[in-house]
C-alpha cells in the first residue's frame, strides 16, 4: 500500500496546472510521467490497483429512486429520472446542458444574453417559451415531467408563472436553484433579500442535485470539479493584487434611464465577485438589487462603476449603450470620479448571475482593477 500512495504521489506531483478554458469550463491537464521507474511501478498488479483506487474515486453512487430532496423548504420526490423537463431560467438551463441533458429539455425561458457557444446546437433544438416570463399554461402545454426556476418569484410560495403547489395539483415536481432560496427571503416584493453572502457553494448544490435527479451524479461531479479548479485558479491570480476597501458599486439596470437604479446589494453575486477581490460594495442593504438614487451613489463617490451589459430588454437601462451615455451626460453621474477618470467596468450580465460563469466576473474585474492602478 505504502508502493501504491507513493505511485499517487508522483502522480500527482507530475499534474501542470495548465488550462484551457472554453467559455465556462476549464481543463486540468497532467503529462504522463517520463522517468522509467514510475513506468516500471505502474506495470502488472500495481497498476490494476492504482486503477481500482483511482476509478472507485472517481464514481459517484447510482440514484435509488424514489429519490426525495428537500428543495427550498419543501419536499420534491422523483419516482424516476425526468424526461420532460422545461427549464425557466438561463442558468438551470445550461446548467442541464452541461450535464448533457438537453435532449431532456422541453422549453425554456427566462434569458439575459445569448447562451454559451459550447450549448449554441443542443439550446437551437429547444423551445424557446419566452424570452422573460412564462405563462402557467404554456409550461404545461410542454407536458413536463419537471419543471426548474432559477428564481422563486417565477415558480415560489409567490410565483408569477405559477405556485408549487398549481404544479403538484397536476403532479409536475418542481425544483428550485438553492441559490435563490438558501440563506435569501423571497417572501416580500422585488428580487428578495439575501440574509447570508452567496457563495459558489450553491451552485455546486445545485449542480450535485441535478446529478441526483437524473441520475449522472458522475457528470455532475466532474463538472463541479473542473468549475471549482477555475475559481481557485481566477483567486490565486488576483492574490498579489486585492484591491483592499476600492470602493465599487455594480449597476444592474433601471426603469427609467434617468431614475434610480438597481444596484447590487452587500451579499449577492456581484458582492461575492468584489469579496474575492478585496474591493468594498458602497450598497449596504441586504435586498438583492435594491433601487438606489444617484445623489447617494454620489455621496459615496464609487472609484469603480460596473455597468451590466445583457440582451435582455426589459427596462430602457438593459440597453448598455443607454447606460454608458447616461453616465457621461447626467449631471449628477458624470461628476463621479468613477467617471472622471473612466473607471467604467462593462460586465457580461452572466457573470452577475448564480450559475456556471459566475467566475468569469472574478476574471474580468481583476483585470479592470488591476489596470487602473487601484491594487498595491
Amino acid at each position: 500500500m505504502n508502493t501504491v500512495r507513493a505511485v499517487a504521489q508522483s502522480l500527482t506531483a507530475a499534474c501542470s496546472p495548465s488550462y484551457q478554458k472554453c467559455n465556462i469550463v476549464t481543463f486540468l491537464t497532467c503529462p504522463v510521467p517520463a522517468t522509467r521507474h514510475i513506468t516500471r511501478l505502474l506495470q502488472a498488479p500495481v497498476a490494476a490497483l492504482i486503477g481500482t483506487l483511482f476509478a472507485g474515486s472517481a464514481l459517484a453512487a447510482p440514484t435509488q429512486y424514489p429519490l426525495t430532496l428537500e428543495n427550498c423548504r419543501e419536499s420534491v420526490t422523483f419516482a424516476a429520472p425526468p424526461k420532460r423537463v422545461v427549464a425557466i431560467g438561463q442558468t438551470q438551463t445550461e446548467i442541464l446542458y452541461a450535464l448533457g441533458l438537453g435532449d431532456r429539455v422541453v422549453g425554456t425561458a427566462v434569458w439575459f444574453s445569448p447562451v454559451a457557444k459550447p450549448y449554441e446546437a443542443v439550446n437551437a433544438k429547444v423551445k424557446r417559451l419566452a424570452d422573460n416570463d412564462p405563462s402557467f399554461e404554456a409550461v404545461l402545454a410542454q407536458e413536463p415531467d419537471l419543471v426548474t426556476a432559477m428564481f422563486e418569484w417565477h415558480v415560489g410560495p409567490n410565483g408569477i408563472v405559477g405556485k408549487r403547489d398549481q404544479f403538484a395539483k397536476v403532479r409536475v415536481p418542481t425544483y428550485v436553484s438553492p441559490t435563490d432560496c438558501v440563506g435569501k427571503d423571497n417572501s416580500g416584493a422585488g428580487d428578495g433579500v439575501r440574509t447570508q453572502m452567496f457563495t459558489m457553494e450553491l451552485v455546486y448544490r445545485n449542480i450535485r442535485e441535478f446529478g441526483q435527479i437524473f441520475d449522472v451524479p458522475d457528470r455532475a461531479e466532474k463538472l463541479v470539479a473542473e468549475l471549482k479548479a477555475r475559481e481557485d485558479k481566477a483567486v490565486a491570480a488576483v492574490a498579489g493584487l486585492k484591491a483592499r476597501d476600492v470602493p465599487v458599486v455594480v449597476w444592474f439596470s433601471s426603469k427609467d434611464i434617468k431614475g434610480d437604479g438597481f444596484m447590487a446589494g452587500r451579499n449577492g453575486v456581484p458582492a461575492y465577485i468584489l469579496s474575492k477581490l478585496g474591493a468594498r460594495n458602497i450598497i449596504t442593504t441586504n435586498e438583492e438589487w435594491p433601487l438606489v438614487g444617484w445623489e447617494s451613489i454620489a455621496a459615496a463617490n464609487p472609484a469603480v462603476i460596473v455597468t451590466v451589459k445583457m440582451d435582455r430588454r426589459r427596462f430602457p437601462a438593459d440597453d448598455i449603450e443607454k447606460k454608458l451615455d447616461f453616465l457621461k451626460t447626467d449631471p449628477v453621474a458624470s461628476k463621479l470620479d468613477a467617471v472622471k477618470n473612466q473607471r467604467i467596468v462593462i460586465l457580461d450580465v452572466g457573470a452577475t448571475r448564480a450559475g456556471l460563469d459566475t467566475v468569469d466576473g472574478i476574471e474580468t474585474l481583476a483585470k479592470a482593477i488591476s489596470g487602473f492602478g487601484l491594487s498595491p
